[in-house]
């Protein structure tokens, strides 16, 4: 079986590479950075199996290297640097050569990622049969689609090699320069997604739901939908990951007051719902991967010129997500 814990080995040797290379070049932080980073891709299970047995040192030094991690970030010493001169023009050379060629790997990876998902009870294995009915599962079952998006990844690498040519050391070359080039705002999506666990866990949805209880009629099923849409925005904006911010609000508002009270589809909420929050996405610098490093990349002269076109879709689409959760969420 293809197990998600064999991928996340994966990004960690890669990690790894992208620390050597920079280690190489005598790039210290980014170095250090890099390896720090690789730990959890690869100790992980380690870590959780020393703290179910009651050992807590494998965790307090992964939490110290989250320290480290911010550490070398104030630094300010990560992210873009000088390309090598002619580097930009031999790219463009032959980004010109391939044409449009270039976004069929890219493109390849949600259309593979879909297929394995439909089709992972097909893909087992009998003893003798890779396609059959009732052998065991090739694919993690508990984490199906993040199998499937890594599978996805490394076939679209494979056919990126195929379509330029390139060297296969030309991939892990070419991901460690654009690794660099995102520096910490790597992070930031996983970081915003263990907040949103974190307070939940923390029981800031049950504030919420008591500050909600306060301000609107709780009667009324459009309060408690206009609640609950308006508060995934509002928090992703300031998490800048409606995954986030979804834990928090389904918490709060979705589940007791929605759900439970005015016998919302949990379906139909749940989808809807986390999209209204990706309109927060468009308006906020957290989301930095999304709205601020593409403007570096692209060397906007405004760096939330990506923001500010974006705005009008958010809204539009905001509008839009609550109309649709008013009529379909309670029939």
């Amino acid at each position: 079986m293809i197990l998600v814990g064999y991928l996340y080995w994966l990004v960690g040797a890669f990690l790894i590479a992208a620390a050597w290379l920079n280690l190489r070049e005598r790039h210290w932080v980014m170095a250090a950075f890099w390896l720090i980073l690789s730990g959890p891709f690869i100790l992980g299970d380690l870590i959780l199996a020393a703290h179910e047995q009651g050992n807590e040192i494998p965790a307090q030094l992964m939490g110290a290297g989250v320290v480290a991690l911010g550490l070398l970030a104030a630094f300010n010493k990560l992210g873009l640097r000088a390309e090598p001169p002619g580097d930009r023009e031999r790219r463009e050379r032959t980004a010109a050569r391939f044409g449009n060629r270039l976004f069929l790997p890219a493109l390849a990876i949600p259309v593979i990622t879909l297929l394995f998902y439909i089709e992972a009870r097909y893909i087992s294995w009998d003893g003798h049969h890779l396609l059959s009915w009732n052998g065991t599962p090739l694919l993690d079952p508990g984490a199906l689609t993040l199998t499937s998006l890594g599978l996805a990844s490394i076939f679209a690498m494979l056919a990126a090699i195929r379509v330029t040519g390139a060297r296969p050391a030309q991939a892990i070359i070419e991901g460690r320069r654009l690794l660099d080039s995102l520096g910490w705002a790597v992070l930031l999506p996983m970081i915003l997604a263990t907040l949103g666990g974190v307070f939940a866990a923390t029981g800031v949805g049950e504030t919420i739901a008591a500050l909600t209880s306060a301000v609107i009629p709780i009667d009324s099923r459009v309060a408690c939908l206009l609640a609950f849409a308006f508060g995934m925005v509002v928090f992703t904006i300031i998490m800048g990951n409606a995954f986030a911010a979804f834990p928090v609000m389904m918490a709060g508002i979705g589940l007791p007051l929605l759900i439970i009270r005015h016998d919302a589809d949990p379906a139909i909420l749940g989808a809807i719902g986390m999209l209204t929050g990706y309109c927060g996405t468009l308006l906020t610098p957290m989301a930095a991967n999304f709205n601020i490093v593409p403007a570096v990349l692209l060397e906007l002269p405004d760096q939330h010129g990506v923001i500010r076109s974006q705005i009008p879709t958010a809204l539009v689409l905001m509008l839009v997500n609550v109309l649709l959760m008013v009529f379909l969420v309670f029939r």
